[in-house]
C-alpha cells in the first residue's frame, strides 16, 4: 500500500498584522453577522468578499425551518457577488461568527464542505486562488486558496 502526505499551509496573525484592506474586510464580515437570519441555530455568521475591481459584497447565514434550504454567509457572499459581478475575479474572503449574546468567536471557524466546493469553483471559474481570513478574536487563520483547507477536493475537469 502507498502512502502520501498531504500538506496545507495556514498562517495564525494578529489583527495589526494583517493590511488595512484587510482589517477593513474582516470588520465587514463581523457587522455582516448582524443581518444574520438565524433565528434556529442562533450562530450568526458573516462574510466578506473583495473583488478585483475593489468592490466588496457582504453576505450572512440565512436558515430556513427545512434546514436543507438554509445558505451559508460565504454562500450567499460568493453567489451575489458572482450574480453582480460574474467576469471579476474574487481575490479575498473574510468570514466572522458570533453567537446571540454578541460575542465573536475566540477561535476562528472553518467554512463548511459545500462553502469549500463554492470557493473551489469560483477559483476554477476564474482561475486564481482566493485569500481566506477567518476572523476569531484570539488570532485570525489566513489562507491562501481555498486548496489548503480542502486538498483533495472534487472536480469533474
Amino acid at each position: 500500500m502507498e502512502e502520501f502526505l498531504l500538506k496545507s499551509t495556514i498562517k495564525v496573525a494578529q489583527m495589526d498584522e494583517l493590511s488595512a484592506i484587510e482589517q477593513a474586510l474582516i470588520q465587514e464580515a463581523k457587522e455582516a453577522t448582524d443581518k444574520s437570519y438565524a433565528v434556529y441555530s442562533h450562530f450568526h455568521v458573516g462574510a466578506a468578499v473583495l473583488l478585483k475591481n475593489g468592490k466588496t459584497i457582504m453576505g450572512c447565514n440565512q436558515e430556513n425551518v427545512s434546514f436543507g434550504a438554509g445558505l451559508c454567509a460565504e454562500q450567499t457572499a460568493l453567489y451575489a457577488a458572482g450574480a453582480k459581478y460574474p467576469d471579476t475575479p474574487v481575490m479575498m474572503i473574510a468570514v466572522a461568527a458570533r453567537q446571540s449574546n454578541g460575542h465573536f468567536l475566540e477561535d476562528p471557524i472553518s467554512p463548511c464542505g459545500i462553502c469549500r466546493q463554492v470557493m473551489i469553483e469560483v477559483e476554477k471559474r476564474h482561475r486564481r486562488p482566493i485569500r481566506i481570513l477567518l476572523y476569531g478574536t484570539n488570532h485570525i487563520y489566513v489562507i491562501n486558496g481555498i486548496k489548503d483547507l480542502m486538498p483533495l477536493c472534487f472536480t469533474n475537469f
